[in-house]
């Protein structure tokens, strides 16, 4: 089975388009686009390689965090796309995404579908960032999901009680969570082709739950 995978701006575009939250971002595929980019979505912000064929941005230097300044953004992307492209000259680079850095205070979470060969898709929900590959803390349902299933999901992770009230910090958007984990599952029922999805890190606040980075894997069109 052939398969293609997203770009980032492109897994982001099909993610909003299912109902899901997804912080702004934009593809410069120079330099000053990237400038001109900061300037209309704010600083600090992010910059991040965009390629189909490098999964493991940061592995390549491909990620630069909290740049102050449009200027600071338009070195980043220049530094950055010459040297990915030095290190990676067999990968397709098509620019850099910029996005302005989320609020503070956000629990990481992720969001997964992989599809089982026996079972089919399958969708995994726990704690995100670093934490999913220390810990490995998720759980996982069949889709499609039910309201019920994804109540119990956010519940069942060892590490729930990080979604709760913390040390003065209020709980994070249970509801969200929820909404955020049907909308992922009615997108899959929908498009039999995703092979896989992940939506990693989600942050998610006491008023919001937000996508901060995204892949996707396709099926080919035979």
């Amino acid at each position: 089975m052939s398969e293609r995978a997203l770009n980032e701006i492109d897994a982001k575009a099909l993610l909003r388009r299912a109902g899901v939250s997804v912080i702004a971002t934009a593809l410069a595929r120079t330099p000053a686009e990237a400038r001109a980019a900061a300037e209309r979505l704010g600083c600090p912000a992010a910059v991040k390689i965009v390629s189909p064929d490098i999964v493991h941005k940061s592995d390549v230097g491909g990620v630069r965090l909290n740049l102050a300044t449009p200027a600071e953004v338009e070195a980043a992307a220049a530094a950055m796309l010459a040297h990915v492209r030095a290190a990676r000259p067999d990968a397709q680079v098509l620019g850099v995404a910029v996005q302005p850095m989320a609020p503070a205070g956000g629990v990481e979470i992720i969001v997964g579908v992989q599809h089982d060969p026996q079972f089919g898709p399958v969708i995994m929900f726990g704690l995100g960032g670093v934490l999913v590959e220390v810990f490995a803390d998720v759980v996982f349902r069949l889709i499609p999901l039910t309201p019920r299933d994804a109540r119990q999901m956010v519940r069942e992770i060892r590490g729930a009680r990080l979604l709760g009230a913390v040390r003065g910090r209020p709980p994070v958007n249970m509801s969200q969570l929820e909404q955020l984990l049907l909308a992922v599952s009615a997108l899959v029922e929908q498009r039999p082709d995703i092979v896989e999805l992940d939506l990693n890190p989600v942050l998610a606040y006491p008023d919001r739950v937000i996508a901060v980075d995204a892949r996707a894997l396709l099926r080919a069109a035979s």
